[in-house]
């Protein structure tokens, strides 16, 4: 197989821009956990949940991916990304992620995904509620676009999930493809 479609996706949100995007493209998908052969594989699609600063599945997955693949990554997370500050939190914490030289063969998008708190593992909701209680606290001109968010949508269900968003990547693909 010379490309596929990976994700990283604890509660889902990943999983559908990875699914859609396979529908889209004909190139077949695969959770992170479950791909193993990479052999004469040049192009990885990979869409990971954003969590803790921690792209899901990605540090797995580059540990067995080949030299000179070419990887499509996509971050899903809660952070607007029509935000720069947001976007460059997000490239700084996937840059720590990759090694030098697949970090030169990426080329990176963000994806706004979803949160549904009844949904959370104890852990996560814990995690989200150390976290929510902290923001509040903040002093209103310390408290960025992010975390005014987080606030706004803390223990509730929030889906900001837009397959149309997919269109770039698909063409990304697409131009990897014919290299």
């Amino acid at each position: 197989m010379n490309r596929m479609i990976l994700y990283g996706s604890e509660y889902g949100t990943a999983q559908r821009y990875a699914e859609k995007m396979s529908q889209l493209t004909g190139i077949p998908v695969f959770s992170y956990s479950t791909a193993q052969d990479f052999a004469g594989c040049k192009l990885v699609v990979y869409f990971g949940g954003l969590y803790a600063g921690g792209v899901k599945g990605l540090k797995q997955t580059i540990k067995h991916l080949p030299t000179d693949i070419k990887l499509i990554l996509a971050t899903v997370g809660l952070a607007d990304v029509t935000d720069e500050e947001n976007l460059c939190n997000i490239r700084r914490s996937v840059r720590k992620q990759l090694p030098e030289h697949l970090w030169e063969n990426t080329t990176l998008f963000h994806l706004r995904g979803g949160i549904d708190y009844s949904r959370l593992s104890f852990t996560h909701k814990t995690m989200m509620t150390l976290l929510y209680n902290k923001a509040k606290r903040l002093p209103e001109e310390k408290k960025t676009a992010e975390v005014r968010a987080m606030i706004e949508t803390f223990n509730t269900k929030v889906d900001f999930v837009d397959l149309d968003a997919l269109s770039p990547i698909v063409a990304a693909a697409q131009h990897a493809q014919q290299i």
